[in-house]
């Protein structure tokens, strides 16, 4: 037995030996494959870099790490630069990029790289290359020599790399926490645009002799995926944040979603203009599931022009207020902010064919400082389709009307047809609307009529309040015609002893008998419209002129114009008139009494 386990031990030294020494001599060659893998590999990417970029970029980096075992290898302090120089000779030659890319990182991972078909096919076969956390700046100067080519390379890379590689592929390329920096040089004095955590895929990167003129592919690539989480920026002012949650972007389907997009102002409704220093609009803004179709990628990476077929925006809301009790900023103009000349005013060229709209929310508000109140409107459930919304000149000289048509419902209950045409290539701001607001109960007008025109609407329903306009950068004239019935309304104003809005009786009753037609169509069965011709202030906003407007026309229509409103000035002139005289006879006859009592009480 002592034997046996001798010889047995003798036999597991053997092996244990042998194992050893196959491990160390498999330890070796593999050490001997990397340390000769390595230069041949350094050499490799930097050339293969160099040449297939028409000798535009260099890459550079101090440490190389490889295990053929594996095929991964890893690059430390990466660096890939354009040759200023030969940049300015490709402009010569018109066949420089539009952009231009400088790239640094501290770790660049090369998976499965498979040497022995580098060293036997002649193929650059990678898996994947991961760029971890790099920060990549682009410069964009558009060239007109690079106007209307195709997505792909000016100059084949395989015809540079054929005489050393047959192929060059990569399965996955991705840009891992992008510390991203966007600088316009179209644009004189043009702030840069940063934004980080930005994740980028490129899917099957191929270099072969047919790739180059592949239909399906763009810049040698099946696919980009773009995402990107929480993005938040702050506006140069320190007014509002930019928000935005969730940004998917996939190349081959032309689709961008985005949970969801927010303006967030930083300081409250009755704060905001303080902080501002004026009586500043302050917007809360906030819309879901915006979804982008046919978005032209290769337009936008050679020329940042964002084309797109399709744009969808599912529930959100719109919200404006302005603290009126504040004093205006000095010397403000609106003139040329209508939305149609802000988007005209936005750098990046912009062509959306069709925008939806569902379930959005608009409310506009405004705190009065003669009532102390806040008075707003609000239209709900929004829904409708804008069209041609675009501020490229091209686009414009074929078709210069941007469309919108929306239904809404007035304070959730009148529903409002309305319809817009702007004009974007005005100088003045040209754009006419025209809408039908179908049946509702007229005290629901109380929640601005009240605290801004210090009227209460006591009773009255509206049949269709109908309107035509065409207005400008000065005004808006056009028509109103307004049917309803059983109307009758109080004056009110402000008791600072109370707090509150008070009536005004005698003249609450002078407006019902004078002023306030109760119904329209009268008795004749003519329905009578109102030409409205509105003058806008250059420290308004559109909001504002287009509710005004509008609000003019029905004062008109229920009687409150300047006739009738001098009409009863005369009313209560000579009313305070009479008691003024009368108060005097009352005067007289009291001293008259006076006097006789003191000329009896004499006589005693």
């Amino acid at each position: 037995m002592p034997d046996t386990k001798r010889y047995r031990y003798k036999v597991f030294k053997w092996i244990a030996c042998i194992l050893l020494g196959v491990f160390i001599v498999l330890a070796g060659i593999a050490w001997l494959l990397n340390v000769k893998s390595r230069p041949i590999l350094t050499d490799r990417i930097k050339t293969l870099l160099y040449k297939s970029t028409d000798s535009l970029y260099t890459i550079s980096f101090t440490k190389v790490s490889t295990n053929v075992f594996t095929g991964n290898a890893t690059l430390q302090n990466v660096k890939i630069m354009p040759d200023t120089n030969r940049f300015k000779q490709l402009i010569a030659l018109k066949r420089a990029p539009n952009n231009l890319y400088t790239v640094s990182l501290k770790k660049l991972v090369v998976k499965r790289f498979h040497p022995l078909t580098l060293y036997r096919e002649k193929k650059l076969q990678l898996e994947e290359i991961i760029f971890d956390k790099p920060e990549v700046t682009m410069v964009n100067k558009q060239f007109d020599f690079n106007e209307g080519r195709a997505p792909r390379p000016i100059k084949s890379p395989y015809d540079i790399i054929s005489k050393n590689l047959k192929e060059f592929s990569i399965k996955t390329i991705r840009f891992k926490d992008v510390s991203f920096k966007y600088v316009n040089k179209n644009v004189p004095n043009s702030a840069p645009f940063d934004i980080d955590d930005l994740n980028i895929t490129l899917t099957d990167l191929l270099v072969d002799s047919t790739s180059a003129d592949d239909p399906k592919r763009f810049y040698l690539l099946k696919d980009i995926v773009v995402n990107l989480n929480n993005y938040v920026y702050r506006t140069p002012d320190k007014m509002y944040d930019i928000q935005l949650d969730k940004l998917d972007f996939r190349a081959t389907t032309g689709k961008l979603r985005i949970n969801s997009f927010a303006l967030v102002p930083l300081h409250d409704e009755m704060n905001f203009g303080k902080v501002a220093g004026y009586a500043k609009e302050r917007f809360d803004i906030k819309m879901h599931n915006i979804m982008l179709n046919g978005i032209d990628l290769p337009l936008y990476i050679s020329k940042q022009e964002l084309w797109a077929k399709e744009m969808a925006i599912t529930n959100g809301f719109i919200s404006v207020f302005n603290h009126n009790g504040l004093l205006k900023k000095s010397q403000e103009s609106k003139i040329g902010k209508f939305p149609h000349q802000l988007l005209q005013l936005v750098h990046a060229p912009i062509l959306v064919q069709k925008i939806q709209l569902k379930d959005v929310n608009v409310n506009y508000s405004v705190f009065n400082r003669e009532s102390n109140q806040r008075g707003r409107i609000s239209f709900e459930n929004t829904s409708g389709i804008i069209k041609n919304a675009t501020n490229l000149n091209n686009i414009k000289a074929i078709n210069p009307i941007m469309e919108v048509n929306l239904n809404t419902y007035l304070f959730g209950q009148g529903k409002l047809d309305v319809n817009f045409m702007f004009d974007l290539t005005a100088k003045d701001g040209a754009f006419s609307y025209n809408g039908v607001l179908h049946n509702f109960n007229a005290r629901v007008l109380n929640q601005i009529t009240k605290p801004l025109g210090l009227v209460r609407i006591n009773r009255g329903n509206v049949d269709k309040l109908k309107f035509n306009f065409k207005a400008n950068d000065l005004g808006a004239k056009g028509t109103v015609a307004f049917s309803y019935y059983d109307l009758s309304v109080a004056l009110m104003k402000n008791d600072p002893e109370k707090d509150h809005l008070v009536t005004r009786g005698f003249l609450s009753f002078l407006a019902n008998a004078l002023i306030i037609k109760s119904e329209n169509p009268g008795a004749d069965g003519k329905l009578v419209p109102v030409a409205v011709n509105y003058s806008r202030p250059a420290n308004t906003s559109f909001f504002n002129m287009i509710w005004k407007s509008l609000f003019t026309g029905i004062k008109y229509s229920i009687g409150i114009t300047e006739e009738k409103q001098n009409k009863v000035r005369e009313h209560i002139a000579k009313f305070k008139a009479m008691r003024a005289n009368h108060l005097q006879r009352k005067q007289r006859r009291l001293e008259r009494r006076i006097k006789r009592e003191r000329e009896q009480n004499e006589k005693r």
